[in-house]
């Protein structure tokens, strides 16, 4: 053998040490998590206990009058406009359901169901509604919104049920009304005409017979409340 071959002895003796390096090579690097556990869901939390709920507030204890039978027509009514603050009592244990109601009292009533809202500047078009009247600031808001009109609000002066028809329908914004009245007391050109149809559609007010809706006969306590409670629902 020559001088420059390698010996079989050198060789398995390099190989030895280069096997050396690499084993500890991989000593020293770091563990790698298997598949397994790199999947391993996260431990879970206790889901938060729910927010308690509140109580349910109690029913309003009803208004109990002596001359409003539970059974009539109008005693859910008047018990949500006395809870509501629309109206009161005439004393403290009668409400008056068939006292007739004027004009300054129905104005007073639309605009506190409305939320008593201020209307917007404090123009009087009336010449018989004074300031100090309880009915000012519901008649400046009922002209504003085209409720009445006219330069006579005649507020001490009877509303029928033609004019309390009227009121709501201009209230609501006179909306298009379908057909027409069915009711043989309401002529087709009367001013009220639409508005009866469009109460009566909306069963707010039903008729009085078969076909009748006795458009001058005076609204009643009664009436009104119960013609205001079923227009906000």
């Amino acid at each position: 053998m020559d001088s420059g071959s390698i010996s079989t002895e050198a060789v398995a003796e390099l190989t030895a040490e280069l096997g050396a390096l690499l084993k500890g090579a991989q000593d020293q690097a770091p563990a790698q998590p298997s598949p397994a556990a790199s999947s391993a869901p996260a431990p879970s939390r206790p889901a938060p206990e729910p927010a308690a709920k509140a109580p349910a507030a109690p029913a309003p204890k009803p208004v109990e009058f002596s001359d409003v039978d539970p059974k009539a027509y109008y005693y859910d009514a008047v018990q949500w406009a006395v809870q509501q603050g629309i109206t009161s009592g005439t004393s403290e244990t009668t409400f008056s359901p068939d006292q007739e109601c004027t004009c300054g009292q129905t104005i007073a009533l639309l605009w506190r169901s409305a939320g008593s809202p201020a209307p917007k500047g404090q123009n009087n078009p009336f010449t018989d509604v004074k300031e100090d009247a309880f009915y000012y600031q519901p008649a400046l808001w009922a002209a504003e919104r085209g409720v009445v009109s006219g330069t006579a609000l005649h507020p001490d002066e009877p509303v029928t049920r033609g004019q309390f028809a009227a009121f709501l329908y201009r209230n609501a914004g006179s909306p298009a009304v379908a057909g027409k009245s069915a009711f043989s007391d309401v002529p087709e050109d009367a001013p009220y005409a639409q508005a009866v149809a469009w109460v009566a559609g909306q069963g707010i007010a039903s008729g009085t017979g078969e076909n009748t809706f006795s458009p001058d006969a005076v609204c009643t306590r009664g009436q009104i409340v119960t013609f205001l409670y079923r227009a906000k629902k």
